[in-house]
C-alpha cells in the first residue's frame, strides 16, 4: 500500500487543514516570542543602567506579550468558527479514496466539515544539499492556549519576583533569563516544524540550567543545575533520533521530496496510515525518552525535585507553564505520530499510558515523606504530569490539554504560596520552621488552600473538571453506563483513582504542617507584600473558575453554549490531527472519584487534625507526627517509609552505581593511561633529551667545537711567538728587512712588466 501511495497511484488528495490566510494577529504571532527575546538582550546589556535593574522592562514586555496573546486568542475564536477562505496547503500527497474518505467522514480530527484551518507563516531558514528548511509559526487551538498560559504565568512571576529577589546579587541577570525562558517556551509552542521545535526545546533547557543554578556559589545549587541539564540531555538524544527518523520516513512517503520536518505533514501522513508502522513505533519510543526527561516521567524524574534549589518564582514558572509541560505539549503537537505509532486507539495498554500511570503513583507516594514544602509540590507536579501523559496515552487528548491548562494556575498558585510562606520564615522546612502560619498570613493561607483543593480535584474547582475528564477518557468505567473513549484502559483508571486519593491526602498533610498547629520556627513571620499577594489571588481565582471553560456535555446546570468550549476551540479539527473518539460524561464516575478524594482528605485529616493535634496538646508542644506511629510498630511500614525516604533508591542507582561504577573504572583506566602511556611518553622524551644533550656535550661540544677553538688558539699563539722574534728592537734589523722587501718587490715588477 505504501509503495502505491508514494508512486502517486491514487485519486484523491490528503488534506492538511492549514492556510496562510487569517487575521493579522494569527499571521504575525511570531511577534509574541520576539518581544521577550529582545527584552533578554536589552536587560542583559543595559539592565544595570535602568532604574529597577531591568525588571521594569521585563514586566512591560511580558504585559504587551500577554495582551497580544489575548488578541490572538480572540482572532482564533473568530477564525475557528467563521473562516471561509480558500485552503492554501490543500494536500501533501495523493492517497486512496477509501482511506482518505473514511478519515474525512469521521467528522473529527481528519475532515474539514468545520472551518478550522490552522494558520501557517513560514520563511526560508537555510538551504543545504538542495533541501530548503523553513522556520515559521503554526497557530491553532493548542498554540493559542499555550500562548495565554505562558504569558500570563510568566507575567505574574515577573511581578512576584520584584519583591522575592529584590536584594539579589544578580538581580539583572535573573530577569534577563526569565525573559529568555519565556521567549524559548513561546517559540516552542508556535514551532511550525520539528527542527524548530528541537531548537526551542534545547534553549528552554539552557535557560532552566541558568535559573536553577542562579545561586551557583552554593554547591547544592550548581549540582542541581548540572543534574537537570545532564538528565535532560539523556532524553534529548531520543528527541534528536526521533526527529531524524520522522524526517526520512516522511520523505519516503513524498515522491518529490527528500524529507520533511513539517509538523502538519508528518501528522497528516501518520494519521492517514501512509507511514510504516514500525518506523513510527521506533520514532514514538525515541520521542517518549525526551518526554520522560523533560516532563519528569518515571524513571528520569529525579532531576525535578532537586531543581527546587533555584528561586521559588523560577520553580513556579518551570512547573506551571514552561519546561516540564514542554514534553506534554510535544506529544500533543505530534499526536498523529504517537496515536498511530503506539496504536492508542482500540487498545487497553501502551507505553505512554503505562509511563504516565506509573509516574502518577511514584510522584504521589514520594510527596508523602518530604519535609521541604517545595519538594512536596515538585513531586506533586511529577504526579500531575503523569496524569497528563496517561491521558494522552489513552486517547483523551482534550482532557490532557485541559488538565495542563488548569494545572498551570493552581500549581503556580501553590508554588508562589510556598515561596510567600518561606519568605516569611526564611526556610522551606515544614516540620521544623513552619506551622500556625494561617494566623499571621491569612492571604497566603486562603490562596494555598484554594490551590490545594483544586489540585486534589474537588468540585467545583478547576482540577475536578479536568481530572474527571481524564478518568472518563480511560474508557474503563462500566458502572451505570460506559464512558466510551478510544479503548478500555481499566488499569489506567485504577491508577488515576488511587492517585486522586493520595493527592488529597498529601496536600492535607502539607496544609496542616505549614499553616496549622503552633509555629515551630524562629522570628516573627508576617504577611507578604502586595507584589506577592496580588499574583496569588489572581491565580487562586483562576484555579476556582478555569474548569468552567470545559463543562461536560449534557451538564444540566449550564447552557449548551457553555459546554465543552475549551475542546471546541483548542482541539484541532484538521488533517494533521488523528481521528479520536471522545468519552461521554459519567456522573457515577464523577461521584465515585469525588468520594475517593474525600476519603483521602478524611484519612489524612483524621491523622493530622485529630490524632496529631491531640498528641500535641497532651505533650504541650507542636508535633508533626505521632511518636508511636505505624512506622514504629510495623516492620513492613518502616521498610516502606525507608524506601520512600530514599526515593526508591533511584538517585543511589544513578549516582552511586551507574555514575560511581562508571567513574571508578574510567578513572582507573585514565590513571593507567596517564601513568603507562602519557607519563611514560613524557619520561622517555625527557630521557632521550638528556642522552642527546650528554652526547652533544661530550662529543660535539668538548671534542669538536672546543678542539677547533683550542687549536686555533694554539696556532695563533705559536704564530705570535715566531713573529715576536722578528721584533728585536734594533734599527739595523728593520732596515735590512725593508731593503729585502724592496728588492723582492722590484723583482716581481721586473718579471711582470
Amino acid at each position: 500500500m505504501i509503495d502505491l501511495l508514494t508512486m502517486a497511484v491514487a485519486t484523491a488528495d490528503l488534506p492538511l487543514g492549514i492556510t496562510e490566510g487569517g487575521s493579522w494577529f494569527l499571521r504575525n504571532a511570531w511577534l509574541i516570542p520576539l518581544l521577550p527575546a529582545l527584552s533578554f538582550v536589552t536587560i542583559l546589556f543595559f539592565g544595570k543602567r535602568m532604574p529597577r535593574g531591568g525588571s521594569e522592562l521585563g514586566i512591560a514586555v511580558l504585559g504587551i506579550a500577554f495582551i497580544l496573546s489575548i488578541l490572538t486568542a480572540a482572532a482564533w475564536v473568530d477564525h475557528r468558527d467563521n473562516y471561509h477562505g480558500e485552503e492554501v496547503h490543500a494536500s501533501v500527497v495523493a492517497v486512496d479514496h477509501g482511506e482518505a474518505g473514511d478519515h474525512a467522514e469521521a467528522g473529527h480530527g481528519g475532515g474539514h466539515a468545520e472551518p478550522s484551518l490552522a494558520v501557517v507563516s513560514t520563511v526560508t531558514w537555510f538551504q543545504t544539499g538542495g533541501v530548503e528548511f523553513s522556520v515559521g509559526t503554526l497557530v491553532d487551538g493548542p498554540a493559542v492556549m499555550m500562548l495565554l498560559v505562558v504569558t500570563l504565568v510568566s507575567l505574574l512571576v515577573h511581578i512576584y519576583s520584584t519583591e522575592y529577589v529584590h536584594d539579589d546579587r544578580r538581580y539583572t541577570h535573573y530577569f534577563a533569563f526569565l525573559s529568555l525562558f519565556s521567549a524559548s517556551m513561546l517559540m516552542l509552542v508556535l514551532s511550525e516544524n520539528t527542527l524548530q521545535l528541537l531548537t526551542s526545546w534545547e534553549l528552554v533547557g539552557v535557560c532552566s540550567f541558568a535559573l536553577i543554578g542562579h545561586w551557583w556559589e552554593e554547591k547544592p545549587n550548581s549540582d542541581a543545575a548540572l543534574k537537570a541539564f545532564l538528565t535532560n540531555r539523556v532524553g534529548d538524544m531520543g528527541l534528536i533520533v526521533g526527529v531524524s527518523i520522522l524526517f526520512f520516513i516522511v520523505g519516503s512517503a513524498l515522491p518529490d521530496r527528500f524529507g520533511s520536518f513539517s509538523i502538519a505533514e508528518t501528522n497528516a501522513l501518520a494519521a492517514a496510515g501512509m507511514l510504516p508502522h514500525t518506523a513510527l513505533l521506533v520514532a514514538a519510543c525515541c520521542l517518549m525518552a525526551a518526554v520522560m526527561s523533560k516532563s519528569g516521567q518515571f524513571f528520569l524524574h529525579t532531576w525535578l525535585p532537586d531543581a527546587m534549589a533555584g528561586p521559588t518564582p523560577v520553580s513556579a514558572l518551570i512547573h506551571a507553564a514552561t519546561m516540564v509541560v514542554a514534553g506534554v505539549f510535544m506529544i500533543a503537537r505530534l499526536y498523529g505520530v504517537f496515536f498511530s505509532g503506539l496504536s492508542i486507539g482500540g487498545s487497553s495498554i501502551n507505553l505512554m499510558a503505562v509511563v504516565g500511570g506509573v509516574t502518577t503513583l511514584v510522584g504521589a507516594s514520594l510527596a508523602f515523606v518530604q519535609r521541604d514544602i517545595k519538594k512536596v509540590l515538585a513531586y506533586s507536579t511529577i504526579s500531575q504530569l503523569g496524569y497528563m501523559v496517561m491521558a494522552l496515552g489513552v486517547g483523551a487528548w482534550t482532557a490532557a490539554m485541559f488538565h495542563l491548562f488548569t494545572h498551570a494556575f493552581f500549581k503556580a498558585c501553590l508554588f508562589l504560596g510556598s515561596g510567600s510562606a518561606a519568605h516569611a520564615v526564611h526556610s522551606f522546612d515544614m516540620k521544623s520552621d513552619m506551622g500556625g502560619l494561617r494566623k499571621v498570613m491569612p492571604h497566603t493561607y486562603k490562596t494555598f488552600v484554594i490551590g490545594s483543593i483544586a489540585l486534589a480535584g474537588l468540585p467545583p474547582f478547576a482540577g475536578f473538571w479536568s481530572k474527571d475528564e481524564i478518568l472518563a477518557g480511560t474508557g474503563g468505567w462500566g458502572l451505570l453506563g460506559g464512558t466510551g473513549g478510544n479503548g478500555a484502559y481499566t488499569l489506567m483508571l485504577v491508577m488515576g483513582m488511587v492517585t486522586a486519593a493520595m493527592t488529597a491526602a498529601y496536600m492535607t498533610r502539607c496544609v496542616y504542617l505549614t499553616f496549622h498547629g503552633e509555629y515551630r520556627g524562629h522570628g516573627d513571620p508576617h504577611e507578604s507584600g502586595p507584589r506577592i499577594i496580588v499574583p496569588l489571588w489572581i491565580l487562586a481565582s483562576l484555579a476556582m473558575v478555569a474548569g468552567l471553560l470545559n463543562l461536560p456535555s449534557g451538564f444540566q446546570l449550564a447552557p449548551e453554549s457553555l459546554q465543552e468550549r475549551f475542546g471546541h476551540f483548542v482541539e484541532p479539527v484538521a488533517g494533521y490531527f488523528p481521528t479520536i473518539t471522545h468519552a461521554t460524561p459519567s456522573w457515577s464516575l464523577a461521584i465515585v472519584s469525588t468520594l475517593v478524594v474525600l476519603a483521602g482528605v478524611a484519612v489524612a485529616g483524621r491523622y493530622y487534625f485529630g490524632r496529631v493535634e491531640a498528641a500535641s496538646a497532651a505533650a504541650g508542644q507542636s508535633l508533626t507526627e505521632l511518636p508511636d506511629g505505624i512506622t514504629t510498630r510495623s516492620a513492613l511500614a518502616r521498610r516502606g517509609h525507608t524506601l520512600l525516604s530514599n526515593k526508591y533508591y533511584l538517585d543511589h542507582l544513578y549516582t552511586g552505581i551507574i555514575a560511581g561504577g562508571t567513574k571508578g573504572p574510567v578513572a582507573a583506566a585514565a590513571y593507567r593511561v596517564n601513568q603507562n602511556v602519557i607519563d611514560r611518553t613524557v619520561d622517555l622524551a625527557g630521557e632521550t633529551a638528556v642522552s642527546a644533550g650528554r652526547f652533544v656535550y661530550d662529543k660535539i661540544d668538548q671534542v669538536v667545537v672546543d678542539g677547533i677553538v683550542n687549536a686555533s688558539g694554539r696556532v695563533s699563539s705559536d704564530t705570535g711567538e715566531e713573529l715576536r722574534k722578528i721584533q728585536s728592537g734594533r734599527v739595523q734589523d728593520y732596515a735590512a728587512i725593508l731593503f729585502a722587501a724592496a728588492t723582492v718587490l722590484a723583482g716581481i715588477l721586473i718579471v711582470i712588466v
